[in-house]
């Protein structure tokens, strides 16, 4: 029998670590080639990791709750064969082996700690740094001492690279802080009392922790309305011409390609067009800087069975049809709710769309996500009582009608170019040809 290694797989750019959320299996259990193992948790996804072997857990060497980094090894499974009984792999999300080098996974379990900052050395301490970070910190010549005095948001404290890039500006005033008097020293020695809940909780009320995920969206909600000053307009639509044709297509669509047909793929198309009018709305901002993005990838927001909110990410969106569409928004919405999402599947999202309309809800005001400029709300697509022009002059008649609303932020986009954003959007779907393909 040999030795096997299962390794924390590689989950995207930068995420290099993971929580260990539950083991699906216990030491001593059987486990098949594919099985997921282990549940683990990012500062992007939930997601679990596969195993690319069958074998027997022999050891678990991360328990619930640590952290693992990138090609450190997390358990070690007993697998049929002969010869070198210490063979190393990395699992990959998709369930695929990677050979790792024994030399090769020993540099990448080396703590970063372990390497130089600057010309500081940080050889000894307990600082542990992504490559990312560090490469900024190389850049900037920060010393160790500065490194230890950034709060850091991420897994366990860690810095993140919003951390440091948040630090370089105030970067002066801090060095100039801890320098000053020794009054001030004194002071910045003194250790700060956690804040106290001021909320008066009366009896039989309940407290419920927030889990890690429900603080990860607290977290973004409120940097994002910092970072971001929202407007928001509005439009109401007349999509009667699109439920015809949704209606006219579904059975055929899901017959042939098993799939639903949702309203979804309609409305990121019309998003998509409108984009390639207005691309000035694919942007981020990077401090003075607009950095106008090349491709298109639509975030959707999905609601969770738990009650939380992820935003997977349709890539090149532009590039898909309607029945390409349709796949990838079932695909990441399936995965989504039963936690089968790679790290990678939420990253790089320049506009995202929020159906509001699944819970009911006419409208609402949403929230930008950073680093993204906009984000558009689908309303409950209701039937109402309308004015139609006629060549005969005005009539009343029933139709399927729908409000949207588009947050824009005003740093960048200002009221003409968001309404006529939103214009162009509500004229792609109230114009929805009858006769297109799909």
């Amino acid at each position: 029998m040999a030795e096997y290694k299962l390794l924390l797989p590689s989950m995207g750019e930068g995420v290099m670590e993971a929580t260990i959320i539950t083991w699906l299996y216990n030491e001593g259990d059987t486990v098949s080639e594919d099985d997921s193992v282990v549940e683990i948790a990012t500062d992007k996804v939930d997601s679990d990791v596969p195993t690319p072997v069958s074998g027997k857990i022999v050891k678990i060497l991360k328990q619930k709750e640590e952290v693992a980094k990138v090609g450190e090894a997390i358990a070690i499974l007993e697998i049929a064969g002969e010869g070198n009984a210490d063979i190393t792999a990395e699992a990959s999300v998709a369930a695929t082996a990677t050979v790792i080098e024994p030399e090769v996974e020993k540099e990448l379990m080396q703590p970063i700690a372990a390497q130089t900052v600057a010309t500081d050395s940080l050889s000894g301490t307990d600082l542990y740094l992504s490559p990312l970070v560090k490469s900024i910190a190389q850049q900037e010549n920060i010393t160790e001492a500065e490194l230890k005095s950034i709060k850091g948001s991420g897994l366990e404290g860690r810095i993140t690279k919003e951390d440091i890039l948040a630090y370089l500006p105030n970067r002066g005033n801090a060095a100039n802080t801890t320098t000053s008097t020794p009054a001030a020293l004194a002071a910045k020695s003194t250790p700060v009392p956690a804040p106290t809940s001021t909320i008066p909780v009366a009896a039989g009320d309940e407290i419920v922790p927030m889990d890690r995920m429900r603080k990860i969206i607290a977290e973004n909600m409120v940097k994002a309305k910092q970072i971001a000053p929202h407007v928001t307009s509005f439009i109401e639509t007349d999509v009667t011409n699109v439920v015809k044709w949704r209606n006219k297509h579904k059975a055929a669509f899901e017959k042939r390609e098993g799939e639903k047909l949702t309203f979804m793929p309609i409305f990121i198309k019309a998003v998509v067009k409108a984009i390639q009018d207005f691309p000035l709305i694919n942007v981020s901002v990077d401090g003075d800087k607009i950095i106008k993005k090349k491709n298109i990838n639509i975030g959707m927001a999905t609601a969770l069975p738990d009650g939380n909110l992820i935003v997977p990410v349709i890539k090149n969106a532009d590039q898909l049809s309607l029945s390409g569409l349709a796949k990838a928004i079932n695909d990441l919405a399936y995965r989504a709710r039963n936690k089968k999402l790679r790290p990678e599947d939420t990253q790089g999202a320049t506009y995202t769309i929020s159906n509001v309309g699944s819970f009911g809800n006419l409208m609402g005001t949403p929230i930008i996500p950073q680093p993204q400029v906009a984000i558009l709300a689908v309303g409950a697509i209701v039937k109402k009582p309308a004015v139609l022009e006629t060549p005969d002059g005005d009539v009343i008649a029933i139709r399927n009608l729908m409000f949207m609303s588009h947050s824009y932020d005003h740093r960048v986009v200002d009221g003409s170019l968001g309404g006529m954003f939103l214009k162009h959007v509500h004229d792609y779907l109230q114009n929805w040809d009858l006769n297109t393909e799909v």
